[in-house]
């Protein structure tokens, strides 16, 4: 195996068990890039659900696979038809070069080969930051896909902080947001985070639900004013079900806000430029990739753990 077609990368090698091991890398083609890793983030949404083996199936789907999708580095190497890219940093929404390790979503690695359109440059100074421009992407196409900015978000991690700093961002007013956790209504800057019991307000009239309960929505629904809208931003595992004359008499709409395109990056990569979009206080622990094990348990099991980045630059 020639030393710069392979990788150490976290491997998924069945729920709840993730080993590092080494990999071979599929070989560049002329418009792709191979890109170091400095930093990869761990979702505690999608990825979690990949852990614990109750991401329900779909294409690309099974194990061993090598997690991650938020990742910043720097490209290494180019083909033939992207040499200019040589040296820039860039943001990395995964990789799928692993061989018989499927990449779902394959970001969490020291090395990747990745079609050039897909590493996206991003400004070095940002550093670890960088890895948060996915849920940024996130939580702007959330807001920019519907008639209605939010004026009440659920849940209060590293997305739901970013959906009221890019409402605020984006000129709209200030949202209300639920947090049931006192641990994690701390933290906001220009909006008001409560619990979900001190909050009597039924006339919301856009709601964009990021905390993955399935069983959430007559409740949400329930806040709603007339016509107004539920958007459901986060990943379910279960069944989302929800009572009709509650949503009848409202006339509610429902929306499903899916996962970023290049427009929404492009516009939160902007907006962090122009300081509109602080990045800040969201990163709450690092490991080295040395104990990704440990990172993810903790990444998934400890309340206090807003955003884990493994920090891959001490690998080879």
């Amino acid at each position: 195996m020639h030393p710069d077609l392979d990788t150490l990368a976290a491997v998924l090698e069945e729920p709840e068990r993730l080993t590092l091991r080494r990999l071979p890398l599929a070989a560049p083609g002329p418009e792709d890039v191979v890109v170091d890793i400095a930093f990869s983030g761990i979702s505690t949404g999608t990825e979690r659900l990949l852990w614990s083996g109750r991401m329900p199936p779909f294409p690309g789907m099974g194990y061993p696979l090598v997690p991650g999708y938020e990742s910043v580095g720097r490209i290494a190497a180019a083909g033939e038809a992207v040499r200019d890219r040589l040296g820039e940093t860039v943001f990395v929404p995964g990789a799928r070069c692993f061989g018989d390790v499927r990449g779902l979503f394959g970001g969490a690695a020291r090395r990747v080969v990745v079609p050039a359109a897909r590493a996206h440059a991003v400004d070095p100074d940002l550093g670890e930051r960088a890895v948060l421009l996915a849920l940024a992407a996130t939580a702007h196409h959330a807001i920019t896909g519907g008639d209605r900015a939010p004026d009440l978000i659920i849940g209060h991690g590293v997305l739901g902080r970013l959906l009221a700093r890019l409402t605020i961002a984006l000129g709209h007013p200030p949202p209300t947001v639920w947090e049931h956790d006192p641990g994690r209504r701390a933290g906001a800057t220009g909006y008001t985070v409560t619990a979900p019991g001190d909050d009597t307000r039924a006339d919301y009239g856009c709601i964009v639900d990021v905390s993955g309960d399935a069983d959430l929505l007559d409740t949400l629904i329930g806040r709603l004013a007339p016509r107004g809208e539920v958007v459901l931003a986060g990943f379910y595992a279960g069944r989302v079900g929800f009572a009709f004359p509650p949503a009848f008499m409202r006339e509610a709409r429902l929306r499903i806000a899916a996962e970023w395109a290049p427009d929404d990056l492009t516009a939160v990569r902007a907006l962090v430029a122009e300081g509109r979009l602080s990045l800040e206080a969201l990163i709450t622990h690092r490991r080295p990739a040395e104990d990704a094990e440990e990172a993810y348990r903790t990444a998934f099991q400890d309340p206090a753990c807003l955003k884990m980045i493994l920090d891959w630059s001490a690998c080879s």
